[in-house]
């Protein structure tokens, strides 16, 4: 049978953090990407389009939430990266880097993160055949279709700042995806990437460092594609 006192002493760890319920979500992933920066975007379960975003950061060997905001996620809800396939408008779950920033607007003041202005020859292309699959191209390749592409300033609201987000872009597996970034809001759910509000887009490039090496760990609260340990 529990002691009072030790009731006392186990009330007292949780409140301290030494529970697993109260640690950082950080401390309780089995990957961060072992930098000291990372982002967490979190849905409830797969079929969920809304959740939240959370940036860390690491300091003194403990994570510290450096900001949050409300995300939307794909129209058809999330899916397991490794098994996500291109057009299904679902958000691939994992842990990826995020190669560089972009945006219609000039970078938020004290962008460290690489950044390129979307300029009105701007496109990613996202042509399965193309020899530029999942790839920035200033001019549409000829083996690059209009209709297989986005031209990136025709979406001045959503493109306005984002990230390139490192989903089956190192090596790209054609019809696995393309285009999966972390941008600003439109009007609704996504084709597939993570949104928040305009300033919390303008906040996360401000306070991301390609020195503390920053991830993106997509995921949900429960089963398979849950972001914590049971």
């Amino acid at each position: 049978m529990r002691t009072a006192a030790a009731s006392v002493l186990l009330a007292v760890v949780a409140l301290a953090g030494g529970g697993t319920g109260t640690d950082p979500l950080p401390s309780r992933m089995t990957d961060t990407g072992g930098g000291r920066q990372l982002i967490t975007a979190v849905a409830a379960d797969l079929r969920a389009t809304t959740g939240t975003v959370t940036w860390w950061d690491r300091r003194r060997g403990h994570w510290v939430e450096a900001g949050r905001a409300p995300a939307r996620f794909g129209a058809k809800g999330l899916v397991e990266g490794a098994r996500r396939v291109q057009g299904t408008d679902t958000t691939p779950t994992g842990l990826y880097d995020l190669p560089y920033g972009f945006g219609t607007q000039a970078a938020p003041e004290g962008t460290r993160i690489g950044y390129r202005r979307v300029g009105p020859q701007s496109w990613w292309c996202q042509d399965n055949g193309s020899l530029s699959y999942n790839r920035w191209v200033e001019g549409l390749p000829e083996d690059c279709r209009p209709g297989d592409a986005e031209k990136l300033d025709s979406y001045g609201t959503q493109y306005a700042y984002a990230l390139v987000v490192g989903f089956n872009y190192a090596q790209p597996v054609r019809g696995r995806g393309a285009g999966i970034f972390l941008h600003v809001n439109g009007r609704g759910a996504t084709a597939g990437c993570v949104s928040v509000p305009r300033e919390a887009m303008r906040r996360i490039l401000a306070w991301a460092d390609p020195a503390r090496r920053p991830h993106l760990a997509i995921g949900t609260e429960g089963g398979t594609t849950a972001l914590a340990r049971p």
